[in-house]
């Protein structure tokens, strides 16, 4: 499997902003002799720059993100993206259950888990993101935490062959500090993961449909000792947000 990266640009970048830093990456990508075929890389702007990105990664052969989405179709939901209406905007990937909607917009498992099943029904792949704060931590409730949030994401979604879900394990408390976990940790936890959704939905379909990926203060510097073994690629902010600094992360995985 090659490895994934995702590009989350959060709030950071006006479309203006976007459309610029997106003509410098592939630009860049370009002069580096970045191929895609040898990494998958997912941009995911904000929902108001998504056509335009969506335009200028066409046949590029890198990916197009959405940061969140609704888990219904249509309807009377004020502010809200459908998976549907993405999809037909370009994107291929969703975010979802980022621990900053998770903790500034009160988002529940239970909302996560019904926005994971509408993403899957209108074929976008869900990157589902769980993760610890300090304070769980600290009680050695971490293990439990996140195995709860896997199995309330997941219980009771089917999982078709040829389908595809990937888990971002992103512990809070190192999002944004600078500061990483021990990379022997992140790999622990990606096995506890990936133990928990074999319970789900089994060995074979485990195996076929899921990757993992690691979020928290990543950069050129420590990437190569997240994406090994059992975790395939990075969740990406602040070391994204730079085309150069970016490209450097890629680089160094590949």
């Amino acid at each position: 499997m090659k490895p994934i990266i995702v590009a989350n640009w959060k709030m950071q970048f006006t479309s203006e902003k976007t459309l610029e830093t997106t003509k410098k990456l592939l630009e860049l990508f370009k002069e580096e002799k970045i191929d895609p075929q040898k990494i998958e890389i997912i941009i995911c702007p904000s929902f108001a720059a998504l056509p335009q990105a969506a335009q200028l990664l066409k046949n590029k052969g890198i990916k197009l993100g959405a940061q969140d989405c609704f888990w219904e179709e249509k309807g009377a939901f004020t502010g809200e993206a459908s998976p549907s209406d993405l999809k037909e905007m370009g994107a291929d990937y969703v975010i979802l259950g980022h621990s900053e909607r998770r903790e500034n917009l009160a988002e529940t498992d239970e909302m996560i888990h019904k926005k994971i099943k509408a993403a899957l029904l209108a074929k976008l792949i869900p990157i589902l993101c769980v993760g610890e704060t300090f304070d769980e931590r600290q009680k050695g409730v971490k293990d439990y935490k996140i195995i709860n949030q896997v199995t309330k994401a997941l219980e009771g979604t089917e999982i078709k062959p040829g389908e595809q879900i990937i888990v971002a394990y992103e512990p809070v408390w190192v999002i944004g500090s600078g500061q990483a976990v021990a990379p022997e940790e992140a790999h622990y936890t990606a096995k506890v993961i990936e133990q928990r959704i074999i319970d789900l939905i089994g060995f074979s379909l485990t195996k076929e449909a899921s990757s993992f990926i690691y979020g928290g203060s990543v950069d050129e510097k420590n990437i190569k000792d997240f994406v090994t073994g059992e975790i395939s690629g990075a969740l990406v902010g602040s070391a994204s947000l730079d085309p150069d600094q970016f490209v450097k992360l890629i680089k160094s995985i590949l």
